[in-house]
């Protein structure tokens, strides 16, 4: 859960810091009050690309700051490792960027250096943002499948197909890279022959490489590097070098030790230091002999380095884009000797891994239609709350002739909110407060499956009011139930709800103007005052006794 949240300089917010708690926080203020800054802190800190223009005007940089805690942080900590990030130190997790103005910007999580990928990746594990544009998502036949797989827990059936299917669209690849290629003339096959010959002369492994690379910049500068071999062989065991004075040194050493017997483990110091400096003599000197290529052995060196830099500029600089390069003229080579048999073979290949395909795509379509029926039943009743006694909502799953991506089914949700009319699509049907009602009603039903802690609501009972918006405020309750819930809200019936409540506010009446944000539950008095001017007037009577009602229920 987010525990704590600090926002410098950014837009029209000079400072702020704010203590969140579990459950449900509700985040009100007039229309251009500057909630957004609040939404757009906690997008920065999930990934979210960012732009110079949002820093403050006059400051030198934009800072944001988050503390996140994990009651079992092994989850999390695991993708740290994958991003060789710390762990939480007791399931704490401190996330911070800073977006200078006139310097590179800056991201540390847990006090080390990052990168904006890795704040996207942790950002998947820890915050989901529900947008009020995402009503019209549903009218994708892509969410809706999501949705529905989310609901039956389709994941591992999903990957299984997905993985068949991949298998199947490769091989049916090769098949048409094969039958489109031209077929090769004799001159062609035998240079790629002679190609492949050469590549296949080279030993194509890390190793090798940097091993090839390692000798042939020895052979470039040979007689340096033996020269510097030799004098240091020299300078070490040479008649005047450093092995025989430190020898000399040692036979008085003993002379010392036979005197006074104390001496006896400097003196074997001394004796440890003599050996060696005499093997690494013994090293140098046969470094230098090392390093002495004989004509042929440096002719056949130079060749294979010359080969190496000339296949590196014709195929890529890569050793994986080279082998990658040799293996497909491998392949050619192999499907132009028997084209006839090659393409049986793939046929087969291809006949074996649809029917796999199909099977897969099967099971997933089965779970998929065992799933459409039970979420039909749980989402129609959730709907039923939300004002509409009498509609119908169905989730169908058809089958499809060929295979997709996603399998071979397709997922409708078809609704309708009055009594007597056949359910239609919801692109036919709906309006944006239908719609809106008919994804806070799934949304409360997937809750329970989303493992990410903290779900950030905007605005998504736009289009709502009423009766419905404190059936709204009680599914956001529900859903703050097993998350930590964030909901900017116009309603008063939903923000009346929430168990935390901050005001954002806008004040222009000096030089420029500034964003505040604030807490406002430990004062009853002034949470009745703002869900009153939600209602209308703050100042009014009936709109006080509404916030006392509400506050109450």
């Amino acid at each position: 859960m987010l525990q704590s949240l600090r926002i410098r300089n950014l837009a029209l917010l000079e400072e702020v810091a704010l203590d969140f708690e579990a459950g449900f926080t509700a985040v009100t203020g007039e229309t251009g009050a500057g909630k957004s800054i609040l939404l757009g802190a906690l997008s920065l800190l999930a990934g979210e690309r960012a732009d110079k223009t949002a820093i403050r005007q006059g400051a030198a940089a934009a800072e944001v700051e988050a503390s996140l805690y994990f009651a079992d942080s092994r989850r999390i900590d695991a993708v740290l490792a994958e991003l060789g990030l710390p762990a939480c130190e007791e399931g704490v997790l401190i996330l911070k960027r800073s977006l200078p103005r006139d310097k590179a910007p800056r991201i540390t999580v847990n006090g080390s250096f990052s990168t904006l990928a890795s704040l996207q990746r942790l950002g998947e594990h820890w915050i989901d943002f529900h947008g009020p544009a995402e009503p019209r998502r549903l009218l994708k036949e892509s969410c809706q499948l999501e949705l529905l797989d989310l609901f039956g827990r389709n994941s591992e059936a999903l990957a299984a197909y997905a993985k068949s299917y991949q298998a199947w669209r490769d091989l049916v690849a090769q098949r048409d890279e094969l039958t489109s290629a031209e077929e090769l003339s004799s001159e062609q096959a035998d240079f790629l022959r002679q190609q492949l010959a050469r590549l296949d002369a080279l030993e194509l492994t890390t190793e090798a490489v940097e091993t090839l690379e390692r000798d042939f910049q020895r052979l470039s500068r040979a007689q340096e590097l033996t020269e510097l071999a030799e004098t240091l062989s020299t300078g070490l065991a040479g008649e005047d070098g450093v092995q025989p004075r430190i020898a000399a040194l040692l036979r008085e050493a003993r002379q010392l030790e036979s005197v006074d017997a104390a001496s006896k483990p400097l003196a074997d110091r001394l004796a440890s230091v003599v050996v060696e400096l005499d093997d690494l003599a013994g090293e140098f000197s046969s470094l230098s002999q090392q390093l002495q290529f004989d004509p042929e052995q440096a002719e056949s060196l130079t060749e294979r380095i010359n080969t190496w830099l000339e296949v590196k500029r014709k195929h890529g600089g890569e050793l994986s884009v080279v082998v990658a390069a040799r293996e497909t003229m491998r392949r050619r080579l192999d499907m132009q000797g028997n084209l006839a048999g090659t393409l049986a073979r793939l046929d087969q290949q291809i006949d074996t891994a649809a029917r796999q395909a199909r099977k897969d795509a099967q099971v997933l379509r089965t779970r998929r239609e065992k799933a459409a029926r039970e979420l039909s039943k749980v989402a129609a009743a959730g709907i039923a709350q939300l004002g509409f006694a009498r509609a119908e909502f169905v989730v169908r799953v058809s089958a499809r002739p060929e295979l997709t991506p996603s399998g071979d089914s397709t997922c409708e949700f078809v609704f309708s909110p009055n009594v007597g009319e056949a359910p239609l699509p919801l692109n036919r049907i709906a309006s944006s407060g239908e719609l809106a009602r008919v994804m806070l009603a799934l949304k409360t039903v997937l809750a329970d499956l989303d493992e990410v802690p903290l779900l950030v609501f905007d605005e998504v009972d736009a289009n709502v009011g009423g009766e419905i918006g404190r059936v709204v405020g009680e599914k956001m309750a529900g859903i703050a139930q097993h998350h930590q819930v964030l909901c900017v809200t116009h309603l008063p019936q939903v923000a009346a709800r929430a168990t935390c409540h901050l005001v954002v506010t806008k004040d222009q009446s000096k030089d420029r103007a500034r964003v505040a944000i604030a807490p406002i539950q430990a004062s009853r008095k002034t949470r009745v005052s703002e869900l009153a001017r939600m209602l209308g007037d703050r100042s009014a009577k009936s709109a006080l006794a509404h916030a006392e009602e509400l506050l109450g229920r």
